[in-house]
């Protein structure tokens, strides 16, 4: 892979929207990558849509959980190595299906997860903050909203 030159043309990304995701298997797989000659990656994580097909509501907690741990896994890994992180936001898992989590009911955890990777983690003045900007008196993250 190094001898052919990829490494210089593109910058893999790491897509995972698991909320307890491998911390110690995704270190493993960016030094993979560094060994191979690529010098940046990038994550991809979810803030909605990635949790079931026919998922009506965002479960904010499973979406959290998943950039605390991506969160993790680039403070364990070279400090130059990550390039960003892409936030999907799935709407369709192909399209034969009906729609999911439609955007609306998803800005909440859009906000969470938003702040967290700002501030570099997750905290009840962090869920202050989102209620505030968001004119919300009780930001649940367990629970789905009411």
């Amino acid at each position: 892979l190094s001898e052919s030159g990829v490494p210089q043309l593109v910058q893999p990304m790491i897509w995972d929207y698991a909320a307890d995701l491998d911390v110690a298997g995704k270190v493993h797989l960016i030094e993979k990558y560094r060994r191979c000659g690529f010098s940046k990656v990038w994550f991809a994580s979810a803030f909605k849509g990635a949790t079931g097909v026919n998922q009506s509501l965002t479960l904010i907690g499973h979406h959290l959980k998943n950039h605390l741990q991506w969160l993790e896994v680039a403070s364990s890994s070279p400090a130059d190595v990550l390039e960003g992180i892409a936030l999907t936001g799935w709407q369709r898992y192909d399209h034969f299906s009906v729609l999911c989590e439609l955007l609306p009911v998803a800005i909440p955890s859009l906000a969470v997860c938003l702040q967290a990777l700002t501030n570099g983690g997750y905290s009840e003045k962090i869920k202050e903050n989102v209620e505030k900007l968001l004119g919300m008196s009780n930001l649940e993250t367990d629970t789905f909203m009411r």
